[in-house]
């Protein structure tokens, strides 16, 4: 008897650090689910929008929202885990709990509603054009016709204008806008096509400066709203944050700051809830 009382009291002292262990990590993962952290998804290669720059910051119109919207969640902006948010990657990222929330200039659309709620929208966009400052030959969508048009791989923007506006388009597709704009610079195509708010972030740009312009064409709404998960409680809380952001003129100086330079003549302020089709 003694001797099994001796064997249990061994056992216990051996297990007694082993339960302490895992209490002290119950007690860290707690103080870890309580900490300040907030991920949100962004474009990381769009100047004015969401960029990534070479010293490791973040820039764009984008980051601005998601930075006001964080601070009105109680969040200070030190305590922003940015992730990068492509096109492709949005929804899976929601889906998967790998972001709060994205602000990637993500068009509300149907399909996409189907797996991701929105609050907003925030910004009405448009697809346009950008050409080069001093080209006067391009006055309407019909004036692409027989132009080199470009867009990057894959894009559902230039063939909008191939198949509806200016069949005779000549299309040119590269693997970023960057490539597109180098060439357009360099008269190797005569148009570029995209969101009007992404072509004003790039055409901002210092080394852009004055070089390209807006056709300002408006041929279709693009409406950004910030991605939730399905039935999250994020969706209301994010719209109350942005009807504040408007209201106390943030709004106004995230767009003059980051898209000012290439004379954007944005929407106002769309109303939250409404989506223009």
């Amino acid at each position: 008897m003694t001797h099994r009382k001796t064997a249990l009291a061994a056992a216990a002292a051996l297990l007694l650090p082993l339960g302490l262990a895992a209490c002290g990590d119950d007690k860290d993962d707690a103080a870890g689910g309580g900490d300040h952290k907030i991920t949100v998804g962004i474009k990381f290669d769009q100047p004015g929008i969401g960029l990534k720059t070479p010293d490791g910051t973040y820039t764009g119109f984008d980051v601005d929202v998601a930075t006001y919207v964080a601070q009105q969640l109680g969040h200070d902006p030190k305590d922003i885990v940015w992730k990068e948010a492509k096109s492709a990657d949005r929804e899976t990222l929601l889906q998967r709990g790998d972001v709060d929330f994205i602000a990637a200039s993500y068009s509300i659309t149907a399909a996409r509603s189907e797996k991701v709620d929105f609050a907003g929208p925030y910004l009405l966009a448009h697809q346009d054009v950008l050409v080069r400052a001093d080209d006067t030959s391009i006055t309407q969508p019909s004036d692409l016709n027989s132009k080199k048009l470009c867009s990057v791989t894959g894009s559902t923007s230039a063939q909008n204008v191939k198949t509806k506006l200016a069949p005779q388009a000549q299309l040119q597709e590269y693997g970023g806008y960057s490539e597109c704009l180098t060439g357009l610079e360099n008269k190797v195509v005569d148009a570029l096509t995209t969101d009007d708010s992404i072509l004003a972030g790039y055409a901002s740009q210092a080394q852009f400066k004055g070089k390209f312009k807006l056709g300002g064409f408006k041929m279709s709404n693009e409406n950004y709203g910030i991605g939730v998960q399905k039935g999250s409680a994020l969706k209301a809380q994010i719209d109350t944050a942005l009807q504040k952001m408007v209201s106390d003129g943030s709004w106004d100086k995230a767009v003059q700051k980051n898209f000012g330079p290439a004379n954007y003549k944005n929407e106002p302020a769309p109303q939250i809830g409404v989506v223009v089709r």
